[in-house]
């Protein structure tokens, strides 16, 4: 057995997403990252919402939580103040994350847990028939938006790092390589990480908006993709119409879990004073 395939479910493989989803990609780039820096399985866990990139957790060996839509980084974040010492992993969807889930989003990044979140961002409600999502682009159709959405989709990134995330990172189902790196870095984080992976949908997003075969859709993110050390060097005529992958912010800061940790060792150091103060008063009136 490989490193990899000893952290999937394999008798819940082969896997549901439809043929030409960039999610196995995305799940792949996550395993091999944990295979690489030899995380113990029994100390990880893996939480998702609802939605195809929710799925992932089903077939990974690991202890995985599949909770309700948009409040999986709510559950991540009890799991994680509950037992610091567990790698915890939220598997999300662009949907579930910045819609119903975005308030927990920005306040997770805020607070600056060590929670790891891997957005699979393919640009629409995939699972529940191609309803378009605060990340699909100005324009392009959903069958919520069957004549063009007319609303600005969010630029993660710069959302992420406003709202506070010490680790940001972007790459796509074409980057695959890329990806693994970049989710690797995210895990070493001692915050919260986001890594925003960009996942094609054939079977809604591309159809509907004829986008061509999957290898089409993957192909358009290899020709409008630039790494952002090459942009740091390119005019903005060169880079109209593409986007910024890789590295986008690497800032640690204190983390969440231990400054909350510290701050109860501290008051739990005043108490015990204080109770010691109060015995010492009984002991001397006696």
């Amino acid at each position: 057995m490989s490193d990899s395939l000893k952290y999937f479910r394999e008798n819940r493989l082969p896997h549901i997403w439809c043929p030409g989803c960039g999610h196995g990609t995305v799940t792949g780039a996550l395993v091999r990252a944990i295979a690489k820096l030899k995380l113990d399985k029994n100390k990880i866990v893996v939480v998702s919402g609802i939605g195809c990139s929710s799925r992932a957790p089903g077939y990974l060996d690991f202890d995985t939580l599949h909770t309700t839509h948009g409040r999986a980084l709510a559950f991540a974040t009890g799991i994680k103040l509950s037992r610091p010492e567990l790698k915890v992993i939220v598997m999300t969807g662009d949907g579930d994350c910045t819609a119903i889930g975005g308030n927990h989003f920005i306040h997770a990044a805020r607070r600056n847990i060590d929670i790891t979140t891997i957005l699979m961002n393919n640009n629409i409600y995939g699972m529940t028939s191609g309803q378009y999502s605060p990340m699909t682009p100005k324009g392009m159709l959903g069958t919520t938006a069957p004549y063009g959405n007319t609303e600005r989709s969010f630029d993660l990134a710069k959302l992420s790092i406003a709202a506070g995330a010490t680790y940001v990172a972007r790459a796509t189902a074409y980057h695959a390589v890329l990806l693994e790196e970049l989710i690797e870095k995210a895990l070493l984080n001692p915050g919260f990480s986001v890594v925003e992976a960009l996942s094609q949908c054939p079977t809604y997003y591309g159809r509907k908006n004829k986008l061509g075969t999957p290898v089409d859709m993957m192909t358009w993110f290899k020709d409008h993709a630039v790494n952002i050390k090459a942009a740091a060097v390119m005019s903005p005529e060169k880079l109209e119409g593409k986007f910024l992958i890789g590295e986008m912010h690497n800032s640690p800061e204190p983390e969440f879990t231990a400054e909350y940790s510290a701050l109860a060792e501290g008051v739990r150091r005043k108490f015990d004073s204080f109770q010691g103060g109060l015995r010492e008063c009984a002991q001397n009136s006696d």
